[in-house]
């Protein structure tokens, strides 16, 4: 069995609002809790990288498994969107909506339908997915079309 170590290096000078660096692999950026939440909004935050970890997983399985199933792409687009719950102070991060467009090389019936089950079935073989599972909810609202 082959196990694949990530690390990071993160580098915090002290308080609340200040602003710190991290560093993982290709990834270089600096931190700190967003203006959404009364920070300075510098860089990026644990929101957007949560979001960001959903969103390519998401999007690099979505690619792979359409590929496998010989579905020829055009066009393969992305919104996703972060929902957190403010109540009473405490922070959730409730739901991540993934918006794929996709658009077929060539359209039928049939494919369009194949495409729709695969993007709602990558969602659930993606890694990101399962490891926030029973805690982040993650939905799917694809847009499949033709050119």
């Amino acid at each position: 069995m082959a196990k694949h170590h990530f690390h990071l290096k993160a580098d915090w000078p002290g308080g609340r609002n200040d602003v710190g660096n991290i560093e993982s692999g290709q990834l270089r950026t600096s931190i700190s809790i967003p203006k959404e939440m009364d920070g300075p909004g510098i860089g990026t935050n644990p929101d957007e990288m949560l979001l960001g970890a959903a969103a390519t997983c998401y999007i690099i399985t979505l690619a792979a498994m359409l590929e496998r199933s010989g579905i020829n792409t055009i066009l393969l687009t992305m919104d996703s969107e972060a929902i957190v719950d403010v109540t009473k102070g405490v922070f959730t991060y409730e739901r991540i909506i993934h918006r794929p467009h996709i658009v077929l090389e060539e359209w039928s019936e049939q494919l369009n339908k194949k495409a729709a089950r695969i993007a709602e079935k990558a969602e659930s073989t993606c890694m990101i997915s399962k490891a926030v599972k029973g805690n982040v909810n993650i939905e799917v609202e694809a847009r499949i079309e033709s050119e």
